[in-house]
């Protein structure tokens, strides 16, 4: 009897820690979005008027540069996981420059982009497919970004002369590939962060379609794996299901018309003055939907691959996970790896569809 009993705690003790694990996850996923949301209430409500010279009145985005405050520990966390992962290729040195530069190339796009689009106003016109492509002004964010980044890649490679006999090609792959990523695509997030138009309803769609579209994929590769096994990556990651890969374009699908009439509703609460005026307007117009609907599709397809550069690294690399920080997940790259590569499909977007209908 005493034998039956033990065997028996035996079968539930993984059980229960299988069941604690979830529960730990789930805790862990609820932070991480409540902290997303939280920013995002931020970048909606905190704002100021400033008053111009001609005695109109300009609304600045204070809470732009607080999201941006978040992906700015991103970058910092982000970098760091890198560096650690890729230890036993980098030199002290190395891992300094690679973080000193992340930071800066971040920081140098954040503030001077908020320094031209929100305090002096270096805007996008309103009318004619000519004035859209052409700005009020000339925002210089761009070049000092651009400039900053070939400056630390130019700094990275400036070891090869100056610690020769410590530095090889590997190390100094490792470590341009520390500094471009996640910073780079974080850069690139920030851009939808900052856009003259679209903004919010393009972060909305980065950090929300990914998570769709993940548990869309993971639903469908659940009810239909076995009755179609085939294998999305077999070598990077065994268990992505070509069916859960389309399940997760469906839920992208899903978020993003979701998100659609979310931010329609947004201009209801922009008319009432309850949050930071919005400097775009969204009807309920097919053109519309369609467009979104395809984004939040791209999107999903983007997040999708996301995920597996980041498997693959972490298996070149011999690693389950790229930090502890988030625990359930990993690490923070762990969590965000599906968003980086939506931004850049989103971004790409929002920016034509600006040129093109402003």
């Amino acid at each position: 009897m005493e034998e039956e009993q033990q065997a028996a705690q035996e079968v539930a003790a993984p059980k229960q820690k299988k069941l604690s694990e979830f529960g730990v996850r789930c805790i862990t996923g609820a932070v991480y979005f409540l902290i997303l949301i939280a920013f995002f209430a931020l970048k909606l409500f905190v704002w100021v008027s400033v008053p111009l010279k001609d005695g109109s009145v300009r609304a600045v985005h204070i809470g732009t540069a607080l999201f941006d405050i978040l992906l700015l520990v991103f970058v910092v966390i982000g970098t760091f996981e890198m560096l650690r992962a890729f230890r036993d290729r980098l030199t002290r040195g190395l891992c300094i420059a690679v973080m000193t530069s992340s930071v800066l190339l971040f920081t140098v796009y954040a503030v001077s982009d908020f320094l031209f689009m929100e305090l002096l106003g270096v805007s996008i016109p309103e009318t004619g497919f000519g004035g859209v492509v052409t700005a009020e002004g000339r925002n210089y964010s761009l070049y000092l970004t651009f400039g900053t980044l070939i400056a630390g890649v130019a700094v990275l490679f400036a070891f090869l002369v100056f610690s020769h006999g410590k530095i090889s090609l590997e190390s100094l792959g490792a470590a341009l590939s520390c500094f471009l990523y996640p910073t780079v695509f974080l850069v690139i997030i920030s851009v939808c962060n900052h856009l003259e138009r679209y903004s919010e309803f393009s972060l909305l769609l980065i950090y929300i379609v990914a998570p769709f579209a993940d548990s869309a994929a993971y639903t469908a590769g659940k009810l239909l794996g076995k009755k179609f096994p085939a294998k999305m990556a077999p070598n990077i990651s065994p268990k992505k299901t070509i069916v859960g890969g389309i399940g997760g374009l469906l839920g992208g699908a899903i978020g993003a018309i979701v998100i659609f009439f979310g931010c329609y509703g947004l201009t209801f609460l922009d008319e009432a003055g309850i949050i930071a005026p919005l400097r775009w307007e969204l009807s309920l117009t097919p053109s519309n939907a369609l467009f979104f609907l395809a984004l939040g599709i791209l999107t999903a397809a983007f997040s999708q691959f996301g995920d597996l550069v980041e498997s693959a690294v972490k298996r070149k690399l011999g690693i389950k996970d790229m930090g502890k920080l988030l625990p359930g997940h990993g690490g923070i790259l762990d969590r965000i790896d599906s968003t980086l590569y939506a931004g850049l499909i989103v971004s790409v977007a929002m920016v034509i569809r600006i040129m093109i209908f402003g």
